[in-house]
């Protein structure tokens, strides 16, 4: 995703839109709306490439029922809108025989209440001059404008062919699909209104496929509790990391070949975070799938040690391992959205987590990290500065959230120069840490 438009959503009144980047940062003051966003990218690709409507209290996120997601007006004013709109832009790329090249694909979706929880009403993409808009009809059927460059059209697909089957919203093929003239009429002479194949598969070329497979990874701010035993359990992805003592232990027990590579991802990061030197899986039986130990080794300055279980090694360790073993997955997810991956983790850790984000973050991964940490930003922007990687001053966004005075956020898109300076930043940003400053030399 390129950018983010947001309207009536939550603490966001006005229209506005984040710039997003490869690496992109959410800072700001608690309840301004940070978390508030991650869940809005979520809900966003549920919508436009999964097709299915999203829900706003699937965890990590909880932000309540209709009423507690659309914009409070206040009490001068009506109290809540009668909706709220968002969408995105992102790249597709196309190829042909002599090179690669990018278009815009802009989505938009508007909400409304629907027994109490918000469901997508319209939903429109657009690419290069070719557009489709679907909207649910009062007797369940859907109306569809959609149209190219030179034409442009509307049809009503009739209620047995409807928005919606429970969560699960019409996929835009099956509806151009069903636009599409028989070929029984392909001879026939066409009206000013009418629209052939030819046309169809124009529109079809432009917005199809999306190219986005996945889904998201949505990882909380607190992960789950060390065990000094663990239980195989059902390997899939939740946000605590439950499962990741499983997947690690699947892993060096039926896959030494990912096990191997694996393992040497985590542990060059733990080396230059400073939390451990090895990381080993201890069996018990002679079964795959018996209880199992995480062994945690931390030399220091010595040339040997004995490992010890996760549980007895610090808190820090096992708070730190589920996103960065997500982040280094060998079947990584798009979209990571990560929530203050810097907790209980000493600020020589937090760095080497920025000096990882600038490793993991590119066009096929991106990254959106709400933080409290300066120690992370600052080493991003350094690595930035020094090019310690292949991420560039571009590749990274930070948004700063600024609340104001009639209870709404702003969102501010920061960009950085070459040398890693922030640029267009408000009078407001970082302020406390000036003052503190301040403060700090008795002036």
């Amino acid at each position: 995703m390129e950018s983010v438009t947001v309207k009536n959503f939550r603490c966001f009144r006005e229209e506005q839109t984040a710039r997003l980047a490869p690496l992109t940062f959410l800072v700001g003051e608690n309840s301004t709306g940070k978390t508030s966003f991650l869940a809005l990218l979520r809900a966003l690709w549920d919508v436009a490439f999964r097709e299915v409507a999203p829900d706003f209290r699937e965890p990590p996120y909880d932000l309540g029922s209709f009423g507690d997601i659309v914009h409070d007006r206040g009490r001068d004013e009506a109290q809540e809108s009668d909706g709220f709109e968002v969408g995105f832009e992102c790249l597709k790329s196309k190829a042909d025989a002599k090179m690669t090249y990018h278009d815009s694909l802009f989505f938009r979706a508007t909400f409304r209440e629907k027994q109490s929880v918000p469901f997508p009403v319209s939903r429109s993409f657009s690419c290069s001059g070719h557009w489709v808009k679907t909207y649910a009809t009062e007797d369940g059927g859907i109306a569809v404008h959609f149209g190219t460059p030179e034409k442009e059209w509307e049809r009503k697909i009739t209620p047995a062919f409807p928005f919606s089957q429970g969560d699960r919203l019409t996929g835009l093929m099956p509806i151009l699909d069903a636009l599409t003239p028989s070929k029984s009429s392909e001879g026939r002479p066409e009206s000013d209104e009418s629209v052939s194949r030819a046309d169809i598969q124009m529109i079809f070329d432009s917005l199809l496929p999306l190219d986005f497979f996945g889904y998201p990874y949505a990882g909380s701010p607190v992960r789950s509790s060390p065990k000094r035993t663990y239980d195989p359990i059902r390997p899939s992805r939740d946000p605590e990391g439950e499962y990741i003592p499983t997947y690690l232990a699947n892993m060096a027990r039926r896959n030494p070949r990912i096990w191997a590579t694996l393992k040497s991802d985590l542990e060059k990061f733990g080396k230059q975070s400073g939390l451990f030197d090895e990381i080993e899986i201890n069996s018990f039986g002679n079964t795959a799938g018996g209880p199992f130990q995480v062994h945690i080794g931390k030399r220091g300055k010595k040339s040997g040690g004995n490992a010890r279980n996760l549980i007895d090694v610090g808190y820090g360790v096992s708070q730190a391992l589920p996103p960065i073993t997500e982040l280094f997955n060998p079947d990584p997810t798009p979209l990571f959205l990560l929530q203050q991956p810097e907790v209980h983790l000493h600020p020589s850790a937090q760095a080497a987590l920025g000096t990882l984000f600038c490793s993991i973050a590119g066009p096929e991964r991106q990254l959106v990290v709400e933080t409290h940490s300066d120690f992370i930003l600052d080493r991003v922007l350094m690595d930035i500065r020094d090019k310690t990687t292949d991420l560039r001053a571009d590749d990274v966004s930070i948004l700063y959230f600024e609340p104001n005075d009639d209870r709404d956020v702003t969102i501010h898109s920061l960009r950085l120069d070459e040398r890693a300076n922030i640029l267009n930043a408000p009078p407001g940003y970082r302020q406390f840490f000036a003052d503190e400053l301040w403060r700090s030399v008795g002036l």
